[in-house]
């Protein structure tokens, strides 16, 4: 099939509909594809029965497809980034993901998020049918500033928990079990602030970046791993030192002009939190760092900080 960039040659996207998590990305996918046109994306439920043949349907269900006009199918990583080369605002990652290394790293931080997608999944599903849960609690009486103050968190907290994800991916192939455990652990709070934000801020209302937020937290994570465990605390010190002065902003905004009730003492657990994890990564980082992790830690304040601008408006 001849194509031109105009015209591209037309993908489909195989999704598992009945994953809450996949019906939420595909929904963002296919009004990102809307608005520009000519994506030549199509989009199949695999979950139904016609979909496709029983024997094949596991494996697709397992993993993220996309399939060309010749019948060859791409999956996990590579699919993500053929869908990316499609869609207005995406490009950028895609151009990112064909640099030297980078496919394996975002195959890997995939294969992560298959780890704990159960698990995502059930929280999601609870968000969708929360039988008097707290689900979008509040939604309705969020200021336009609190909003985006959330939406700025949420995006914070994916990013956070694929840090840990990209230091537990590293820690385990080196065999650091200090290490492991510490990303673990500090990876479990984490979750839990997600899903805390998660219930006041209903899933239209969150950053459209999120599949950003989450290759550049592995790679926040896994790329000083690589340096070994002084260069990973020093990392996580910098990052929540960030994110306490980043909460005591809200804070301090609802102190002052007050807000939904219940949201003061869930974003002051969030901070407690945080800067436990700070104080914790000091003191294992043990002495001030040499210059080039002290430079290493200015870039990933500064990233965190243009994050959250980005975030509280896309």
């Amino acid at each position: 099939m001849v194509t031109t960039p105009d015209k591209p040659e037309p993908l489909t996207v195989l999704y598992d509909g009945a994953c809450p998590l996949c019906r939420r990305e595909i929904a963002h996918v296919r009004r990102l594809a809307d608005s520009r046109g000519n994506c030549a994306l199509d989009f199949i439920d695999i979950s139904h029965d016609n979909a496709c043949l029983p024997a094949e349907r596991a494996t697709l269900l397992a993993r993220l497809h996309v399939q060309r006009a010749d019948g060859s199918r791409l999956d996990g990583a590579a699919a993500f980034v053929a869908m990316w080369q499609r869609l207005p605002g995406w490009r950028w990652l895609a151009r990112l993901a064909r640099l030297p290394g980078a496919l394996p790293l975002l195959e890997l931080a995939y294969r992560g998020f298959l780890r704990i997608r159960p698990w995502m999944q059930r929280a999601a599903r609870r968000l969708d049918h929360p039988d008097g849960d707290t689900a979008g609690r509040g939604a309705a009486a969020l200021s336009a500033h609190i909003e985006r103050e959330l939406r700025s968190d949420h995006a914070g907290e994916t990013g956070a928990i694929h840090i840990y994800r990209g230091i537990v991916a590293v820690a385990r192939r080196r065999g650091d079990h200090a290490l492991l455990d510490f990303a673990r652990r500090h990876g479990e709070t984490e979750a839990g602030h997600l899903a805390l934000i998660e219930s006041w801020l209903p899933p239209s209302h969150r950053s459209r970046l999120l599949g950003a937020w989450r290759v550049a937290g592995w790679l926040t994570g896994a790329l000083p791993a690589l340096f070994g465990p002084r260069a990973v605390y020093a990392t996580v010190a910098a990052v929540e030192t960030f994110v306490d002065r980043h909460y005591q902003q809200q804070i301090d905004h609802l102190r002052t002009h007050a807000g939904p009730e219940g949201l003061l003492p869930a974003l002051l657990r969030c901070q407690a939190d945080e800067c436990a994890h700070r104080d914790e990564a000091a003191a294992l980082s043990d002495h001030r760092p040499g210059w080039p992790l002290r430079i290493w830690c200015a870039l990933v304040g500064r990233g965190s900080a243009a994050a959250v601008t980005l975030a509280r408006r896309v």
